[in-house]
């Protein structure tokens, strides 16, 4: 950045960088904590303090968040970390945090603020409109291969994953039951116009494997429908359509099975958000003490007033039990521009 930015001109200056990182972990977890991931990040520099502040803000709402809650399907708390919990070296750090199936926390993604910090240290200069020379307010954002992890934690069951339609490499599979001319040349035209349609579709034609291991198969990947085909459907002009984040099956029209199988994609995406969401906000409890805090995030998260958690160190206490302040947020769940405003919200729970 230094060796780019000479004037005013030339900010903001954007860069988004995707590449592989390799840290030393201790205790490596698949999906959450391991040795190399793959990691997506950006920095940025402005000409001034709230441009950079409002351009953090708009990454973690207007893409980490939006996408976590309109693509993965998961409702996320958007909050501002406490010094403590902050990146080292940022002036604030703002942050996404999902709740697993076992109700301990996800940080999904972050946005930190820089300052000019970075940009001192550095010597990330440019020449303003007057003729001075000025330090850039720096940003930087980033999320990783983690949001994996967090996808199988919140959606997946005992069956194996639950893919949303929306991220879903194979939105619908269409599964030969038993072969014959009929049913093979209905199984094609059904997977010919799906695909026509834009719907991401596999056709699974291996009769050699048994129809049993093959829908078992299927479950396990998380394949939103499964449309499933043979000769005595054709001969009653119908298919069986099995959704994959419910029980049992339905038969459709062979007609107009495309038709309803797009319609359900869409039915699905909502439903896992709905049922994440009620999930979380059921294990959401609004505490007083610390001790109540604790006992809130052995299932779930707390919320706590953070002027009366740190009025006692709780902070400090809560982290002995193993449970931190996951963000800070305003009574209505927006940004706070500062740790120090009157009558936030701490969002405390145990965490991966």
């Amino acid at each position: 950045m230094a060796k780019r930015i000479q004037s005013y001109r030339d900010l903001p200056l954007r860069w988004n960088v995707w590449g592989n990182v390799v840290r030393w972990e201790l205790r490596p977890r698949l999906f959450l904590r391991t040795s190399e991931f793959l990691w997506q990040e950006g920095h940025t520099a402005h000409a001034t303090e709230e441009d950079a502040r409002q351009y953090a803000e708009r990454v973690l709402h207007e893409v980490y968040a939006d996408f976590m809650v309109e693509v993965l399907a998961m409702p996320v708390l958007e909050g501002r970390k406490t010094t403590r919990e902050r990146f080292p070296g940022a002036t604030n750090t703002l942050a996404c945090e999902a709740m697993m199936r076992d109700g301990k926390a996800l940080q999904m993604g972050t946005s930190h603020e820089l300052g000019q910090n970075f940009a001192r240290a550095f010597d990330i200069q440019y020449l303003d409109a007057a003729g001075e020379q000025q330090h850039c307010w720096t940003t930087s954002w980033g999320v990783s291969t983690r949001m994996v992890g967090g996808l199988i934690m919140c959606h997946g069951d005992d069956r194996g994953l639950r893919i949303p339609p929306r991220l879903a490499p194979i939105q619908v599979v269409v599964v030969l039951v038993k072969d014959s001319p009929d049913a093979r040349q209905a199984a094609d035209d059904l997977t010919a116009g799906l695909r026509a349609d834009g719907v991401r579709v596999e056709l699974d034609d291996a009769v050699d494997t048994s129809f049993g291991r093959r829908a078992v198969d299927w479950e396990l990947k998380g394949v939103p429908i499964r449309l499933e085909i043979g000769p005595r459907d054709v001969e009653a002009g119908t298919v069986s359509m099995v959704r994959r984040d419910a029980d049992g099956r339905e038969a459709v029209p062979l007609p107009s099975a495309a038709l309803r199988a797009q319609d359900l994609l869409d039915t699905i995406q909502a439903d896992l958000l709905a049922s994440a969401t009620a999930r979380r906000d059921e294990h959401i409890h609004d505490v007083t003490t610390v001790d109540d805090a604790v006992a809130a995030a052995a299932e779930g998260f707390g919320r706590m007033s953070w002027s009366a958690l740190r009025a006692d160190d709780g902070e400090t206490k809560l982290r002995t039990q193993g449970i931190t302040v996951r963000c800070l947020q305003r009574p209505d769940g927006s940004l706070p521009a500062s740790e120090n405003e009157a009558e936030l919200v701490a969002v405390v729970s145990r965490a991966y």
